[in-house]
């Protein structure tokens, strides 16, 4: 006998309203109907305006700041649970708190296991995600999740760019798996950029592990925050005799002086994508969509298959 599929419906919270619409086309069915309604106090409430009984449902909303994104998101768990959805995924293209991932000092919150088990607790059964601040991450769930990587769509960019010769430098040590493992794709060297914080978004010091003269450097990245640590790399990287530097990080973090800081830096061009919408354009900023790839993963995950052909690189 055919496989049964329960009734499929994908819904968008504010925050990712934007990336939701622009997976319409690859859905090939317009996005659930729901709305978030505010009382005097700012306290959210979302509505689920359409019936989800029997359903396999995926919420889409990235979890940056505000917390109201991460609440607005739990909350159309619990509604969707409560209205006997088959089958609920949070599907958060950006995992805030994600740099919350150890305690590396005495008396701190672990908060990206923290809001592993408040999107269980809630009622999802699945999380799908990208690029992770951290891998050890994937650890905190006790449900599936499903780690996407954004290297499938920015690697076919690098190498639409000729660049030869080309160089990979991870802004960190933290870094330096994910450069590695876009260096082996792209049969190209890595450096690494050893950066030393007194505080958080401070940098006392940094140095730079690695020849990058007379070549072309992309400097790789999971996301930008205040890009403090992103303009101190490029200019320390051209200083040591590099041809340009360009910078790819999946998310677009953008708080405080990140974008002045961008555009009156070195940096030829920075490359994000939309899991967090832009604050506003700049010249320097690029943006590619991870909307058919969010999609192939829900299909995927609806239909039962494997995800793992979503992270090979295409030729």
């Amino acid at each position: 006998m055919p496989a049964r599929f329960n009734p499929i419906k994908v819904f968008a919270g504010s925050a990712s309203r934007a990336l939701a619409e622009k997976m319409v086309p690859y859905l090939g069915a317009p996005l659930g109907k729901s709305r978030l309604q505010r009382f005097s106090d700012g306290e959210l409430q979302p509505v689920i305006e359409e019936s989800v009984r029997g359903c396999d449902v995926f919420f889409v909303q990235s979890t940056y700041s505000p917390a109201d994104h991460l609440m607005e998101l739990l909350l159309m768990i619990d509604a969707a649970r409560r209205a006997s959805a088959h089958y609920i995924t949070a599907v958060v293209p950006y995992y805030g708190y994600g740099r919350q991932d150890r305690k590396d000092k005495p008396r701190v919150p672990i908060g990206a296991r923290l809001i592993a088990d408040m999107l269980t607790v809630a009622g999802a059964h699945r999380v799908i995600t990208i690029d992770l601040h951290a891998g050890q991450i994937q650890g905190f769930f006790n449900i599936p999740l499903d780690h996407l990587e954004a290297r499938v769509i920015f690697i076919p960019y690098i190498k639409a760019l000729g660049l030869e010769p080309l160089v990979l430098a991870a802004p960190d040590m933290g870094s330096s798996a994910r450069v590695r493992e876009y260096a082996k794709f792209l049969n190209a060297e890595m450096v690494i950029c050893d950066k030393h914080r007194e505080r958080a978004n401070e940098i006392s010091e940094m140095r730079l592990i690695g020849d990058v003269k007379g070549r072309h450097v992309v400097i790789i990245d999971d996301m930008i925050d205040t890009a403090g640590t992103l303009t101190a790399a490029a200019g320390l990287i051209m200083e040591q005799g590099a041809l340009s530097v360009r910078a790819l990080a999946t998310h677009a973090v953008f708080s405080g002086p990140a974008l002045e800081r961008i555009e009156q830096s070195v940096l030829e061009e920075v490359v994000v994508t939309d899991t967090i919408p832009l604050k506003k354009s700049a010249p320097k900023i690029r943006v590619l969509s991870v909307a058919e790839l969010l999609v192939q993963a829900i299909r995927s995950v609806y239909e039962h298959r494997s995800i793992s052909q979503l992270l090979r690189v295409k030729e």
